[in-house]
């Protein structure tokens, strides 16, 4: 809970103008491709039917929609769009004949639907990347797992990106859009709830002027929930907002950044929070000081809004973890964690390790009728141990022995923890903090010094490619070589000289221990059949390894292939390209998964991972992170398939000397006939790389590929992506018309490597 605090609303209130025109631009750079930006309410009840509405853009023809897990069914309902430009003016005009007749009460409502109508559509038509609703039908089984799941529309155009929604166990309620009355200001609930609601500008809200009888659209909403407690219960109330839309790309700071503030029922602020942690939603806990009535309000801190600014709201005497130590445990053992939070029925939780192997397990604990939220443990295989005080200085620094885990503590502002080890001239040492990706608020630093106190390295924040939700890269990591033989010391500490029971962390003390994680992005795939896509593969290196990773799909339908599999040495990041099957035109697409794994020799052994799907998200106009995703899909349409099949007949990969040039021969299908002006061009190429003298004959392409001498070194490695433009002739039969230049296709990947003169 944080205490009432004075605050300035008005200093840096952001225009929904803003937003709404740096929506539009996105959806002009993103044509034709079916995209969801949010799902309202955003999940619903076990046992329960909730009618929930998709907003987006490119819905035509939406026909399913599937839900990741299992006990959760979908039933389209319909898709509704907003008036165009011709059914508005029809709308003002005959809001021009109504002015002109004597009002009664059957005219004014007339007159306020119609002018409720005009808003919404001018409103959505303002923000084209929402403003088309496909209507849903979800059902939740009693049975359905709590938490979060994924949602996809299928379209016409192919599978949207996900959503996500929330499979709660509570009594749920929804806020009014529109406020008609004094007392549709603040909705009554009873407790436990959770509430469904967003942030929507230009909220129509009549109870300031009811005698205009027309809606006022105020700039930003407030949303307030009225409900009954007893003296000395102990509430918690949870805001999901980033959770659920975790960046915005046309927004600052890049989320809903909800506010959560508990009035009584004079209007006194008992409590207020922005935040939890560092965690942009905010959680109150409060004790509830008289039996009354009280009211809890939600907004945006900067008092901005829109249809994608969706918020979940859960408040009662709900179970609440803020913490467990340690953080994790060694596979195949079995550990008791010390629980700590709000409403919990324990203090400590047994999770049994024997049988799960290395890797990210949530857990909660039950409390009552209702699950609390779930925090991250950690698994490994290596020894673990407990952090043992005092060890604040180099003179009690605890001897550990490599390899570790030491699972510590910050206790207090300004500890600081030091462990010593002996070690040899030569040997190589990682030192590594898992606290924040673990949700502990440490902001860990650490330093290696040698027995005279020469500091040999020093870490604050290490980015972690493959966490994708974090914007503070908080943990800490370094690798170094040991001078001499003798007795070494590592100290962590927090960076802002902060402490308590909840700065936990583990620190592993190891040789290197080299690996890699793998991601696929986008995490929804649409092709043709037959048809070609790049899709990108990035690779989170671990501990120095920097070989080689070749690339597979695993237990991919028949029909499917990967070209340019590779991931070349020392690279981070590939674009390779996915070839689709044909596709019936008498079925309907099903949407199905796809693996795709890495190998790489490490050690003399053959290492294999298997890649996460994420979706490449923007934060606030400028920053990209990955954000992983339940599977990766893809959807086979016929539409267009036979003219793609076109594929590189050169061998490969193409080898290119600094200043030098390769020939590339492809192979058209016969369909490509019907287009003049065929072009080829390179997307995203690596710097360095342009193409030339491209040419068609027939079903016969052919291009050149030329590497700059300066800026291309002899060995390096990659991809290229070419794709495949051409101008459609008009019929005979309509010579009026214009020609007009189309994107066909894409080539497979084309693998290129630079060889010495």
């Amino acid at each position: 809970m944080r205490a009432s605090t004075p605050r300035l609303a008005s200093a840096a209130i952001w225009t929904t103008t803003v937003l709404i025109t740096a929506a539009a631009l996105i959806a002009q750079q993103q044509q034709d491709v079916p995209h969801a930006g949010f799902v309202y309410p955003a999940g619903g009840r076990q046992g329960s039917t909730v009618r929930v509405i998709v907003g987006g853009q490119f819905l035509d023809g939406a026909a399913s929609a599937i839900v990741s897990g299992s006990g959760v069914d979908v039933r389209m309902i319909g898709i509704d769009k907003p008036l165009n430009g011709k059914a508005l003016t029809e709308l003002r005009d005959r809001l021009q004949q109504l002015q002109k007749q004597t009002a009664t009460p059957a005219l004014r409502a007339e007159m306020l639907a119609l002018r409720e109508k005009v808003f919404d559509s001018v409103r959505r038509n303002q923000a084209p990347v929402l403003s088309e609703r496909v209507t849903l039908e979800m059902t939740i089984a009693p049975t359905a797992e709590p938490g979060a799941r994924q949602l996809r529309l299928s379209t016409n155009l192919g599978m949207t990106s996900p959503l996500i929604v929330v499979v709660g166990q509570l009594p749920e309620f929804q806020e009014r859009d529109v406020k008609n009355s004094p007392a549709d200001m603040e909705l009554p609930i009873t407790l436990p709830a959770t509430v469904n609601g967003r942030m929507i500008p230009g909220d129509i809200d009549r109870v300031k002027f009811p005698a205009r009888m027309a809606p006022q659209y105020m700039p930003g909403d407030v949303d307030r929930y009225r409900f009954t407690a007893k003296k000395g219960q102990h509430l918690v109330c949870v805001a999901s907002a980033r959770d659920l839309m975790p960046y915005l790309a046309d927004a600052v700071p890049g989320w809903f950044q909800a506010t959560l503030a508990l009035y009584d029922a004079a209007g006194h602020e008992l409590a207020y929070d922005d935040d939890y942690r560092f965690h942009p939603d905010p959680v109150l806990e409060v004790n509830i000081p008289a039996d009354g009535e009280y009211v809890v309000e939600i907004k945006d801190a900067i008092y901005r809004g829109r249809e994608d600014f969706v918020y979940r709201l859960s408040i009662g005497e709900l179970p609440f973890l803020t913490s467990v130590f340690p953080l994790g445990g060694r596979a195949g053992s079995s550990t008791h964690f010390e629980a700590t939070g709000w409403n919990l029925p324990a203090k400590s939780l047994l999770f049994d390790l024997k049988k799960k192997s290395a890797g990210l397990y949530p857990v909660g604990i039950a409390g009552g009728a209702s699950l609390s939220n779930r925090l991250p443990l950690v698994v490994d295989t290596l020894p673990e141990s407990l952090e043992k005080e005092p060890n604040n200085t180099d003179k009690s620094a605890e001897r550990v022995t490599p390899p570790v885990i030491v699972n510590g503590r910050i206790q207090q502002a300004g500890d600081w923890d030091v462990f010593s080890f002996k070690g040899r001239a030569g040997d190589a040492i990682v030192a590594e903090v898992t606290a924040r990706r673990l949700e502990s608020p440490l902001d860990s630093v650490l330093e290696l010094t040698d027995a005279a106190g020469r500091r040999l390295a020093r870490n604050d924040d290490a980015d972690d490619k493959g966490a994708g939700l974090e914007t503070h890269h908080a943990d800490s990591y370094l690798r170094a070589t040991l001078p001499a033989n003798g007795t070494y010391f590592v100290r962590i500490g927090d960076i802002q000289h902060k402490g308590g029971a909840e700065y936990a962390y583990r620190l592993r003390l190891s040789a290197p221990r080299p690996d890699f994680d793998l991601r696929i992005s986008p995490s929804t795939l649409n092709v043709s059949g037959g048809a070609t896509i790049p899709v990108t593969v990035t690779t989170v290196r671990r501990d120095g390894f920097d070989g080689d990773i070749t690339l597979a799909l695993a237990g991919a339908p028949a029909g499917f292939f990967l070209s340019g599999a590779l991931m070349p040495a020392g690279q981070s990041q590939v674009r390779v390209t996915l070839t689709a099957p044909p596709a019936a035109s008498n079925a309907p697409p099903v949407p199905r998964s796809l693996g795709v794994e890495g190998r790489a020799s490490i050690g003399g052994k053959t290492i294999v991972r298997t890649a996460v799907a994420a979706d490449d998200m923007m934060q606030a106009f400028a920053y990209h992170h990955l954000v992983t995703a339940d599977d990766l899909r893809v959807l086979v349409s016929p539409r267009g398939g036979t003219r793609m099949a076109a594929r590189v007949v050169s061998a490969l990969p193409l080898a290119i000397s600094p200043g030098g040039s390769a020939a590339v021969r492809v192979q058209l299908p016969p369909a490509y006939a019907t287009f003049d002006n065929i072009q080829f061009e390179l997307s995203d190429p690596p710097s360095g790389v342009t193409l030339r003298d491209s040419a068609v004959v027939r079903t016969a392409g052919t291009f050149v590929v030329q590497a700059d001498a300066t800026t291309l070194k002899t060995g390096a490695r990659g991809n290229l992506i070419v794709t495949i433009s051409g101008e459609r002739v008009p019929p005979a039969n309509a010579p009026n018309q214009t020609r007009r230049r189309v994107v066909m296709g894409t080539l497979p990947a084309i693998a290129f490597e630079i060889i010495k003169r």
